[in-house]
């Protein structure tokens, strides 16, 4: 720094002058100096000179940066506080208000899981009864079996091929007459429709008179066709149609019974007969 200025200004005013934060580069470091004039007069109080005296901060320049950084992060700190003291205040109303409403769904699981173990109470007791509706179905279902095995017995004892289709004309049943006459097995015509099978029979004449049944004034007496058998062979065949009878006395398909008939055996018959 330029002294002159500060000789002159405490020569002029008679009085010692200070000036601190004096920086001075001494290789690559620094020195904080304070640098001190101060007039020397003689015994006249004329300017007779001046004593300059450098002191060095160094140290404690370096002390009050690092204490201002300390206060700067100690403030930083401060505020940090008080905007997290803030938010965990905010925090705890919310925890607070999530612990009431914790406190309301605990009631509320206590109430769900009370009505929880009166639906199980109730579910045991339907599970109950379901057993006892399947026991009876399994019962059912057994004596069903019997029956059908006892009529499929019936059936295959007759000398008539049976066929028996459901209000739709859809085959319920296919003896084994039947199968042998036509050449289908019941597996193969089971569920499907009567009017759509490829047999020898002209089921297209039948179709009329199984409506009739249906409707409850079908046709008595026996109907005579020609047809082709699954051999090939061509021959007469009788046919009987009757209802199916449901419940409430529906009726809720046709029974048609199916024979091979001789018209000559026939007349041989009726002329031992007479």
């Amino acid at each position: 720094m330029d002294l002159r200025p500060l000789i002159h200004s405490a020569y002029g005013d008679g009085l010692p002058v200070m000036v601190s934060g004096v920086e001075r580069k001494q290789g690559g470091d620094a020195q904080q100096l304070r640098v001190h004039v101060q007039p020397v007069r003689d015994e006249e109080g004329a300017p007779e000179g001046a004593i300059i005296t450098f002191e060095e901060l160094t140290q404690q320049h370096r002390l009050q940066v690092e204490l201002d950084r300390a206060q700067a992060q100690i403030q930083s700190a401060n505020e940090e506080l008080q905007s997290t003291t803030g938010e965990l205040e905010t925090t705890n109303e919310e925890l607070q208000s999530s612990n009431e409403e914790l406190e309301t769904t605990n009631e509320e699981l206590q109430s769900a899981n009370e009505e929880l173990e009166t639906m199980n109470e109730e579910l045991q007791s339907t599970n109950e009864e379901l057993q006892a509706i399947n026991e009876e179905l399994r019962q059912r279902s057994n004596e069903a079996d019997r029956a059908t095995r006892f009529v499929e017995s019936i059936l295959e004892g007759l000398r008539s091929g049976v066929i028996v289709v459901d209000e739709n004309l859809k085959v319920l049943n296919w003896s084994p007459r039947a199968a042998d006459l036509w050449g289908l097995r019941t597996e193969e015509v089971r569920g499907q429709s009567l009017m759509s099978l490829d047999i020898g029979l002209p089921l297209d004449q039948l179709r009329q008179p199984m409506r009739s049944v249906l409707a409850g004034d079908g046709p008595r007496d026996a109907l005579l066709f020609e047809a082709t058998n699954r051999r090939g062979k061509k021959i007469h065949c009788r046919i009987t149609l009757s209802p199916l009878v449901g419940d409430r006395q529906a009726r809720d398909g046709v029974i048609i019974l199916m024979e091979e008939w001789d018209p000559g055996a026939e007349q041989s018959r009726t002329g031992d007969v007479t």
